[in-house]
């Protein structure tokens, strides 16, 4: 499928809007935050859901399997196929990098050509991803400050009681204020705060062989003293025993993520150490 920029994403449509949505993402709590429906050319989302579905083994997928989470994930742009690449290379572009500056009021905003933990995100029945906040550094570029994501949902039909909603916690971990189901062509796009609490922390209850699927692009300033910091997960209250385990995990990742700055290493060798610790978490 060929696509083009206007086909991808409607500047027209959007820019229109900016002023409106760019009060309303920076007012928003716990942090700043917006909700876009309908946010690319549904056609081309549709041709990346086939495109997808032809993805196997075989492609490359990372395994983020310990405690804390369980999902792949593909961020490799010389082996995504056609349409999902186009698609991201559109959201990394000039003329989008200066739309997603207005609406989040950060200038100098800037793509990651390596996808670093973003690209293409996949989980299934059982899958889910603790509450976090996330790395605040660029593991391979050290003055790269992590500010905004970008996340796009691909999943049609998604029913509600499967679970995988995006919940976004107050800055104190205390309350659950927003919770947002990934359907498809939904966008979600917030702030990466060092306290910007969110995950899907319930495993879903799909059917085996549905997919929670979404496009996941990181952006970044360049800022001569960055806050650093690895990802950060959280225990919910009511956790109770699980806190313990949760911050041993959060003392590997931070351990490895130490080492991957230092050494280049990616995030399959993560994968693999952390797979030794909790493969997974308690239903």
């Amino acid at each position: 499928m060929t696509t083009t920029s206007t086909q991808i994403f409607d500047y027209s449509k959007w820019t229109a809007q900016l002023p409106e949505l760019s009060k309303k993402y920076q007012a928003a709590s716990p942090y700043p935050h917006i909700v876009l429906e309908n946010f690319l050319d549904p056609g081309v989302l549709m041709a990346c859901i086939a495109e997808f579905n032809k993805l196997n083994e075989t492609d490359g997928w990372i395994n983020y399997k310990h405690y804390n989470e369980d999902k792949r994930g593909l961020n490799k742009i010389d082996v995504l196929p056609e349409t999902i690449k186009t698609t991201i290379n559109e959201l990394n572009s000039p003329a989008f990098l200066e739309w997603l500056s207005v609406i989040t009021g950060i200038t100098n905003l800037q793509k990651d050509d390596a996808l670093e933990g973003g690209g293409i995100h996949q989980s299934t029945r059982g899958g889910f991803l603790n509450m976090h906040a996330d790395f605040t550094v660029h593991p391979h570029h050290r003055n790269w400050q992590r500010r905004v994501n970008v996340l796009v949902y691909l999943n049609e039909d998604w029913k509600e009681d499967w679970g995988g909603k995006l919940e976004l916690w107050d800055r104190n971990m205390k309350a659950c204020e927003e919770s947002v189901t990934p359907i498809f062509n939904r966008c979600v796009i917030f702030n990466t705060d060092a306290d910007s609490y969110h995950g899907h922390p319930l495993p879903m209850t799909c059917p085996e062989g549905t997919f929670r699927r979404s496009i996941a692009l990181y952006y970044y300033t360049i800022e001569e003293n960055p806050i650093r910091r690895a990802t950060y997960y959280q225990a919910r209250p009511g956790d109770g025993s699980n806190k313990l385990l949760v911050k041993i995990d959060n003392a590997l990742v931070s351990a490895y993520t130490a080492l991957k700055g230092k050494l280049g290493a990616n995030d399959k060798v993560i994968s693999k150490v952390l797979r030794l610790f909790g493969g997974g978490k308690k239903k």
